[in-house]
């Protein structure tokens, strides 16, 4: 991953031909990529389970960039970014943390998807004025039903994608139907749209940790959400096998400030992927000022 340029450079319009850049803060060097307009306040994605920069569906990004700064980076350990992967997520949010204020923001939003939302929670605690608006997907609350299940679920279709030959986002973020199957198929094919100068995928270890984290938020004491005190708009499909629906519907009662788009149907964990002609419209629209 190359460091940003000293030169000023329009600004990218497209997330399959963003540059890769990079930034250095207490001995952690954090792989990241930035388009969208130059002003506003900036929306971090915060990614999901072994997910890299190349992970994040273009049709999202690109969409939420025409009209907001964008934002994707691999935490600590993973992907391009150096160090050893944090196995809690208070740890991860603190490396998310270091990286935002890095880049000089005082303000931002966060868009957490699955682990991410996990992180985006734990952010938009401890730190309520550095998080303007949250946008909560496909995840849950600490101690949420099912999300200790997590690493079974993953591995079993692990296994099932290595048999099919299929990649495991597949299965584990749709539907069986046949609506989910062609769905699963467009989505892996957007992704394959960058060609040049891709991420690094996920180490084994790097994995391991992301589990470990995952199995210990969803086996503690449920979560006061009532610290979370920003506007939240939460979004899931109907039929989450990762992080079961239920949560969603959960996290939007519970939050103070919170709000659920309804859920989308014959969707599953990647529900904002599979809608994101739903999902995006009404992002920008909550993230208006």
């Amino acid at each position: 991953m190359s460091a940003p340029s000293s030169s000023p450079t329009p600004a990218p319009t497209s997330y399959k031909n963003t540059p890769n850049r990079s930034v250095s803060v207490r001995g952690v060097t954090f792989a990241y990529r930035q388009l969208g307009p130059d002003d506003g306040v900036p929306l971090i994605l915060l990614n999901h389970l072994a997910a890299v920069l190349d992970n994040w569906d273009p049709r999202v990004v690109d969409g939420l960039a025409a009209r907001r700064p964008v934002i994707t980076f691999d935490n600590r350990g993973v992907g391009a970014s150096s160090g050893s992967t944090p196995d809690t997520v208070e740890a991860m949010a603190r490396d998310a943390v270091l990286f935002i204020r890095a880049l000089g923001y005082d303000q931002v939003d966060l868009l957490g998807l699955s682990m991410g939302g996990f992180i985006a929670q734990v952010i938009a605690a401890e730190e309520p004025d550095l998080v303007r608006k949250l946008i909560l997907a496909g995840t849950g609350p600490a101690g949420g039903p099912g999300i200790d299940k997590v690493t079974a679920v993953t591995i079993k279709d692990i296994l099932k994608a290595v048999l099919t030959r299929k990649d495991p986002k597949q299965y584990l973020f749709f539907t069986g139907t046949s609506g989910g199957r062609r769905a699963a198929q467009a989505f892996v094919n957007r992704l394959k749209e960058r060609t040049d100068d891709r991420d690094k995928a996920i180490s084994v270890s790097s994995f391991r940790a992301q589990l470990k984290a995952i199995r210990r938020w969803g086996l503690q004491e449920p979560a006061d959400l009532s610290r979370i005190h920003q506007p939240v708009l939460v979004a899931n499909g109907e039929s989450d096998r990762m992080v079961p629906s239920v949560n969603s519907v959960d996290l939007a009662a519970r939050l103070p400030q919170g709000e659920l788009e309804p859920l989308y149907p014959d969707a599953g964990h990647g529900g904002i992927f599979q809608r994101h002609d739903l999902f995006v419209p009404r992002a920008l629209e909550f993230l208006e000022p």
